[in-house]
C-alpha cells in the first residue's frame, strides 16, 4: 500500500464518520479504533489495509461497504446492452458489480427483472435503455418502454434521443419527446415506490452522429426537458465518447447536471481523461480492467 491509498483510505474513513456525527468525531465512549483521525492513521501506518465494524453499533458506526471503494468505482455503468448477452451474462455482470461497489449496471430492458432480483438490497443501481440503440420509436412507445422498465425494477433509464429529429431542426419534438419519458419514469416511479431513491433519467445523444451546435443544443433540450444527465453515445454507431464532446457538453449543461461519457472508454487512462474534462458517469462493459488498470480488447 502506498501513501496515496492510505491517504484515500483514511479520508473516506474521516468523511463517512463525521458525515455520520454531524461533522464531529465519535463519542469518546467509542471504541478507539474508531476515531477517524489519529487512530486510523496509526493503523494504516503499520500496515493496515482493511477495517471491520460491528453491526450492533451506533448509527455513527455503520457504514454501508461500497463507502470504501474506489471513488471511480462508483462512478461507473456496468454495462451489457448486446443482442447476444445472456442471462449467464447478466448475472455475471451483477456479481461483479455487487463485488466492486459500481454505480450501476445497464442491461437490456428484457434483463431488468433478473438484474433487480440479484442486486436487491444493494447500493448498485439497475439501469436500462430506451429507445434503444436508433431513439427512432414513436414518443408514446418510449414512453410505455419507460414505464415498464421502471415497474420491472430499473431507477436509471437511459434513453435515446430522436437523432433524426434533432437534425431535422424539430427542436420542440426533441424536447417534448424527452419530457414525456422524463415524466412517465418519474410516475412509474412514484407508483412502484423506489425506497427513497428517485429515478435517473439519461439522454443519449449519439454525439458521433451530430455537429458541435448540435450537441449544444440537444444538451440545453436535455436540461430543459428536466433530465438528470447528457450522455455521449450508444456505443452503436461509428464513434463513442471524446473528451471534447464531454468538455462541450459540460458547458452546455452547467454544473448541476450529470454528464456520461459511453463508447470507446476501454482503460483507466481513458476513464480519467473523460472525468477530467466534466464526465461525472462512465459507461463500459470493461468495467473491472479499467478499475483495475488493465488492459482489454472490448470493444464497447
Amino acid at each position: 500500500m502506498n501513501e496515496q491509498q492510505q491517504k484515500q483510505i483514511v479520508d473516506r474513513l474521516r468523511e463517512r464518520f463525521e458525515r455520520a456525527s454531524g461533522g464531529s468525531a465519535p463519542p469518546a465512549t467509542a471504541p478507539a479504533g474508531a476515531r477517524p483521525h489519529g487512530a486510523l492513521h496509526s493503523f494504516v501506518d503499520a500496515g493496515a489495509a482493511r477495517f471491520g465494524v460491528r453491526a450492533d453499533q451506533p448509527d455513527w458506526y455503520t457504514f454501508s461497504a461500497c463507502d470504501l471503494a474506489p471513488p471511480l468505482a462508483r462512478m461507473i455503468d456496468h454495462t451489457a446492452l448486446k443482442p447476444d448477452t445472456t442471462q449467464e451474462q447478466v448475472r455475471e455482470l451483477c456479481e461483479e458489480a455487487r463485488k466492486y461497489c459500481f454505480a450501476s449496471v445497464c442491461v437490456n430492458p428484457c434483463n431488468v427483472r433478473l438484474a433487480a432480483d440479484l442486486l436487491a438490497g444493494s447500493p448498485v443501481a439497475v439501469c436500462t435503455v430506451i429507445g434503444f440503440p436508433f431513439g427512432a420509436s414513436t414518443t408514446e412507445v418510449k414512453a410505455a418502454e419507460a414505464d415498464c422498465a421502471v415497474r420491472d425494477g430499473a431507477t436509471e433509464v437511459d434513453m435515446v434521443m430522436n437523432v433524426g429529429f434533432m437534425k431535422s431542426g424539430l427542436y420542440d419534438q426533441v424536447e417534448a419527446d424527452i419530457r414525456a419519458v422524463v415524466e412517465s419514469a418519474r410516475r412509474a416511479g412514484t407508483h412502484r415506490g423506489t425506497g427513497g431513491r428517485s429515478i435517473v433519467i439519461k439522454v443519449i445523444l449519439e454525439t458521433a452522429l451530430l455537429t458541435d451546435e448540435e450537441k449544444v443544443i440537444a444538451s440545453v433540450l436535455s436540461r430543459n426537458a428536466g433530465a438528470d444527465f447528457v450522455k455521449t453515445s450508444t456505443g452503436f454507431a461509428k464513434g463513442g465518447a471524446t473528451a471534447a464532446d464531454i468538455a462541450l457538453m459540460r458547458r452546455a449543461v452547467g454544473p448541476e447536471m450529470g454528464v456520461k461519457a459511453s463508447g470507446g472508454v476501454r482503460t483507466k487512462e481513458d476513464a480519467e481523461t473523460m472525468i477530467a474534462h466534466g464526465a461525472t458517469r462512465i459507461g463500459a462493459s470493461a468495467s473491472v480492467a479499467i478499475l483495475k488498470g488493465a488492459q482489454t480488447t472490448s470493444d464497447y
